[in-house]
């Protein structure tokens, strides 16, 4: 029975820190974009934005990480079998790779508090799709484990992200028309 807690509160913070990135990422898309508009406006802006970023990230997302890896090894521990899965270790690869992505968001943050941001918006808007396709995967690998073809994952997965790609360089041109 624990292990069924553990499973409800890892899909419950899982959904919590995907939510807290996405937002993240779009909050700074709106951050960067703000520079364009007058000093005294991009001002107000600018410490809005630095207070909306800081509550969603130490109250929402980060503790939302935590906990989802907390809960994850909880029901690892309950079942160690799960590591001998060869899908699993992939999946914690993944995992690894979107524990990197928050801390790479953590440090966007910091720069943009400071003002000193290099990311460009279509830039941050390319980042935001990362997130998305390491969800995909996560969420494919869990749910089909083994019945997974390697070869047609990876190939779905690369499509898919190219996919992504197209459709932020088309919204990017049907901003600048208007």
């Amino acid at each position: 029975m624990l292990y069924l807690y553990a499973k409800a509160l890892h899909i419950i913070f899982v959904i919590t820190w995907m939510a807290g990135l996405f937002y993240m990422v779009r909050l700074f898309i709106y951050h960067t974009e703000a520079r364009r508009r007058p000093a005294e406006v991009y001002q107000i802006l600018h410490e809005e934005y630095i207070k909306n970023e800081r509550l969603l990230w130490w109250i929402i997302a980060t503790p939302s990480m935590y906990l989802a890896v907390a809960a994850g090894a909880v029901m690892l521990y309950i079942n160690p079998a799960w590591l001998q899965a060869p899908w699993m270790h992939v999946k914690l690869m993944f995992v690894l790779g979107l524990i990197v992505y928050h801390f790479i968001c953590q440090r966007i943050m910091y720069t943009l508090k400071g003002g000193g941001n290099k990311w460009t918006s279509i830039q941050l808007r390319l980042w935001n799709e990362l997130a998305t396709v390491l969800m995909f995967a996560i969420v494919f690998l869990v749910v089909l484990k083994n019945a997974v073809n390697w070869v047609y994952g990876v190939l779905g997965l690369i499509l898919f992200s190219v996919m992504l790609m197209v459709a932020v360089k088309w919204y990017k041109k049907v901003r600048e028309r208007t």
